[in-house]
């Protein structure tokens, strides 16, 4: 079991029954005390719970995918720059895919007004930011709209992108790292990037300096399937070196 099904798994257990402790903890994922103490520290600093002796309780209202309205607030002149570098990478006429996210939607804005394209989204927020744009012909994938990202999701949304093949596809990524790709909390919204993906002959990804080493639930991209990567000048430079090794190109805005 990789880190992040663990994380998750001890948080539904503490919030389920209250309290959990190491001991159960470790039988119930079949690893070592060590192993639960330290994920029980790395779930402390991410404020999901609250180490006690012998375990862990809840701690006020635990989440494990932030809001767009928290994601909006962290991080904004880096998602500014990675915003403006992406830029370079939508054509002047043609189609463009535009995932959910709070970076991608910096960008809708800095598209030019000379510019004649047509955006694919599945963001209820992108489709409105663009849908009074005379330049832009908004299309909007269908689905389930889930809260907690106001991303279109499910069957409809499959459905949308298995009839189109767009110029580019500019994605957004929780988490992205050479042992496991490109990670999302959600497995529906890790479905419908990866049907992205699939339905564009470019594949760019946003990703600011957080974003790297870190793995979540979902997979649903290996970075072999990624032509541009685009993140801050912040990111490590050992994030930037595994990239080069495995010929990943890379734009630090």
């Amino acid at each position: 079991m990789y880190a992040p099904e663990r994380y998750r798994s001890i948080v539904e257990r503490v919030v389920g029954f209250g309290r959990a402790s190491v001991n159960d903890l470790a039988d119930d994922l079949d690893v070592t005390p060590e192993t639960i103490r330290r994920d029980l520290s790395h779930l402390e600093r991410q404020g999901l719970v609250r180490r006690v002796h012998g375990g862990a309780v809840p701690v006020g209202r635990v989440i494990l995918e932030p809001s767009v309205d928290s994601r909006n607030a962290v991080l904004v002149a880096q998602k500014n720059d990675i915003a403006s570098a992406a830029v370079a990478e939508i054509p002047t006429q043609g189609a463009v895919i535009v995932d959910a996210g709070t970076t991608t939607s910096r960008l809708l804005s800095l598209i030019p007004e000379d510019y004649e394209i047509t955006v694919i989204t599945n963001s209820v927020e992108h489709a409105l930011a663009t849908a009074n744009r005379p330049n832009i012909n908004t299309l909007l994938i269908g689905g389930r709209v889930r809260t907690r990202t106001l991303a279109c999701v499910d069957q409809w949304a499959l459905d949308a992108l298995s009839g189109i093949y767009a110029d580019v596809a500019i994605l957004g990524t929780n988490g992205i790292s050479v042992d496991h790709g490109l990670t999302t909390p959600d497995s529906a919204e890790a479905t419908v990037k990866r049907a992205m993906l699939n339905a564009a002959r470019r594949k760019v990804v946003l990703a600011d300096h957080s974003k790297f080493g870190e793995d979540h639930f979902a997979q649903f991209g290996s970075l072999s399937d990624i032509d541009l990567v685009i993140t801050d000048k912040q990111t490590d430079r050992k994030y930037l070196d595994e990239l080069s090794m495995i010929d990943v190109p890379v734009v630090v805005a």
